[in-house]
């Protein structure tokens, strides 16, 4: 009986553990899920502060030409850009939590209007994050083009 009951203690306690690991997993899911939204955001709204608290000062992105930018070169790109996105649905989510770093893909599609000309797109993309002080911050950026059916 007191084995029993020692087993039934030790489930619950592993059962548990995966409950709770479940759902913290779920709420760093939401967290990075806002973040992607709100990077996404300063570039619709123009805004590089925005982006320059979301990501690390060595960060690297890798654009679909296998062309790299730095976060100042990101930064330049938000505040000089001429077009206009007019919108941005992101979708198909997919966000694995490693402990402190987490990968993030998902699909972008968006319009917008550039030298007068309204254009559609969708890429795909993979960002790295990493939790540095307790805020989640973005190492690494990479995006392909969606080709067009």
């Amino acid at each position: 009986m007191k084995h029993a009951a020692i087993a039934v203690c030790v489930v619950g306690l592993l059962f548990g553990g995966i409950i709770l690991a479940q759902t913290q997993t779920q709420s760093v899911e939401k967290e990075l899920i806002k973040l992607e939204n709100e990077w996404g955001d300063a570039y619709v709204k123009r805004d590089p502060a925005l982006f320059e608290k979301m990501v690390t000062d060595d960060f690297i992105g890798t654009m679909p030409d296998g062309t790299v930018y730095t976060r100042a070169e990101a930064v330049e790109f938000i505040k000089s850009y001429k077009g206009d996105v007019t919108s941005m649905v992101t979708d198909e989510w997919k966000v694995r939590v490693y402990g402190d770093t987490a990968v993030v893909t998902a699909r972008n599609t968006y319009k917008m209007v550039l030298e007068g000309k309204e254009t559609a797109a969708q890429e795909r993309f993979t960002d790295t994050w990493i939790r540095r002080d307790g805020r989640w911050k973005c190492v690494a950026a990479h995006n392909s083009t969606i080709a067009q059916k």
